[in-house]
């Protein structure tokens, strides 16, 4: 790797939850080292509001996240990506566009909360959930010894962090 912050994009359907959410702690989390995106397939064309509370309870700046289409981080002058990690079963196997840069990809899937129904308590829960598996993820991709590893043991590495 080099003296950039990584630049990681995070896949979802929608765009509108969890990879909202994966960007926002990554950027955060990172502190520099990383510059984290997401976008979506079939975007939603907004933020799910309980994204933004949970991102705001957890003192996570939400200003500048917004749901695009993954087609931006395919176009000519997009960041070159040093990883892509879908976090939706759908987005994972949906055939992806060209990414700049030849990403290490993984598919971390982690269960929609937008898709839950019931109160908004119940709606609270799901979206914690979600959070919390994001979370421990993300803390685990940063604990890697990136540039002790190569690109196979790095990939491995990645892929075991999405079953966990």
């Amino acid at each position: 790797m080099n003296d950039r912050p990584l630049n990681v994009l995070f896949l979802c359907t929608g765009n509108s939850a969890r990879s909202i959410l994966a960007e926002a702690m990554l950027n955060a989390m990172g502190q520099g080292r990383f510059r984290a995106y997401s976008a979506g397939s079939r975007p939603a064309g907004h933020v799910n509001p309980f994204a933004l509370e949970l991102l705001r309870k957890n003192r996570l700046p939400v200003e500048g996240l917004r749901s695009k289409s993954w087609d931006e981080f395919a176009q000519p002058g997009a960041p070159e990506l040093d990883f892509v990690f879908t976090v939706c079963d759908n987005a994972a196997g949906e055939v992806c566009p060209i990414w700049p840069g030849q990403p290490i990809s993984a598919h971390w899937g982690v269960e929609d909360p937008a898709a839950v129904e019931g109160d908004d308590e119940t709606k609270r829960k799901a979206f914690f959930h979600a959070y919390n598996r994001l979370h421990n993820r993300i803390r685990l991709f940063l604990s890697l010894p990136l540039a002790n590893l190569d690109r196979v043991a790095l990939t491995t590495r990645l892929k075991a962090i999405g079953r966990s």
